[in-house]
């Protein structure tokens, strides 16, 4: 289906898919605009629609554009994380793509920095110390269920009302690292040559803008470039050699030099000079508080070991997020009695799928119709136990996946 990329700004009082009635719109961007909703069936609660509708893009520019805001609803789905929207659905209507998610009802740290530099001030070093301890454990979660947000910076990080733990949004442009198809090993990163150049320039590292390479370091460099604007409330434009692109923080900032290193670390322009998991930030940012001599004991860069994660026991020369498990197939001809029975089975007839997807729905909810949509699109000739194999696959609990299994074929 394509979708036209000229549809007009959603009203305010409408009410679409017969639930959700708009408000107000929060933004707009290249994949469409967001809008602050009330959702009817559950007592008025608010919510955040996002709108799929690009501009300025053909028809094979808007179907990869909209394989990519499909791409944010699985990311969504995976997710369950107090400090990231929870995903509530995804749908079409009226020639849009609608997906749904909490809505988070505070400020993004740009709007906070521009608070701060309204009354001459900034983020202290121990507020930054304080919000990098809250923010790495819910990227280390990130990379752990196998995503690059690749989009780190304060316009996508939230502090809630209220709240001191900052939550992580926007989604739109996260990798999902197992697909990434037919890596090459490159220092300790991946390539994907029809991966899409995204990220914020100026946060984003030079190969992820540049040539589209993209780790966890990806993120924790753009994490320490977020860091380093909250502390010198300066554009990282200006942090910046314009000549020999090193960076010149330091002079705009009065930090401790323990401190100072860790962010250097993080923001180095190799990739493998950098820390490589978020665990790793989080102990040398442990070891600033507890230890007097932490400063004298870093030394050079060269000297700070480079961490793996702990619990990786793949082959050491092969980046742990970039394995891949073949699926199993069933063999079709188990237990047939004849080739009449053979071919019935063989058929994804539309009332075997439409069960399928009735019972994916019951286990994992409104994603059901997109996994189904995507399998099926990317195996056309599979067989009733191969297909039902795929699904189960999509279910996180392996024992809800055999229930799931048991009963399609019960």
């Amino acid at each position: 289906m394509s979708i036209p990329p000229s549809k007009p700004e959603i009203a305010s009082g409408t009410l679409i898919d017969s639930r959700y009635i708009i408000q107000r719109m929060l933004g707009q961007g290249g994949l469409g605009r967001t809008y602050l909703a009330y959702d009817t069936r559950r007592f008025n609660e608010a919510c955040v629609l996002k709108e799929f509708a690009p501009f300025g893009t053909g028809s094979d520019g808007i179907e990869k554009c909209r394989d990519l805001f499909k791409r944010e609803a699985k990311i969504l789905h995976k997710l369950q994380h107090p400090q990231i929207p929870r995903f509530l659905a995804c749908f079409e209507g009226e020639g849009r793509l609608f997906l749904v998610q909490e809505y988070v009802n505070g400020k993004t740290y740009s709007m906070l920095l521009q608070e701060r530099q309204n009354q001459g001030q900034t983020f202290s070093e121990n507020e930054v110390i304080f919000w990098l301890k809250k923010l790495l454990p819910v990227l280390e979660y990130v990379h752990e269920h196998q995503v690059i947000h690749r989009d780190i910076s304060p316009d996508n990080i939230m502090l809630p009302e209220g709240g001191d733990l900052p939550v992580l949004i926007d989604f739109g442009v996260g990798k999902q690292i197992a697909e990434i198809n037919e890596a090459s090993k490159i220092n300790q990163i991946a390539f994907a040559g029809n991966m899409s150049l995204v990220g914020k320039v100026g946060y984003a590292p030079r190969e992820q803008i540049s040539l589209g390479l993209c780790s966890p370091s990806s993120d924790i460099y753009a994490l320490g470039v977020t860091a380093v604007v909250l502390l010198t409330g300066k554009n990282p434009s200006y942090l910046m050699d314009r000549y020999s692109l090193d960076w010149n923080w330091r002079i705009y900032t009065n930090i401790s030099d323990g401190f100072a290193r860790i962010l250097d670390k993080m923001l180095a322009d190799t990739p493998k000079a950098r820390y490589q998991s978020t665990k790793e930030v989080l102990r040398y940012l442990e070891q600033l508080g507890e230890s007097q001599t932490f400063s004298s004991s870093l030394g050079n860069f060269d000297e700070l070991p480079t961490l793996a994660l702990p619990d990786s026991k793949l082959n050491p020369t092969i980046p742990p997020f970039y394995s891949q498990v073949e699926p199993t197939i069933v063999n079709s001809n188990d237990n047939l009695e004849n080739s009449d029975n053979q071919q019935n089975l063989n058929l994804l007839t539309p009332s075997f799928i439409k069960n399928c997807r009735q019972e994916l729905a019951y286990y994992i909810g409104p994603m059901a119709n997109l996994i189904v949509e995507d399998i099926l699109s990317e195996n056309p000739q599979a067989t009733p136990y191969q297909f039902v194999e795929l699904l189960a696959k999509e279910i996180p609990d392996s024992q809800i996946a055999i229930k799931f299994t048991q009963r399609i074929f019960s």
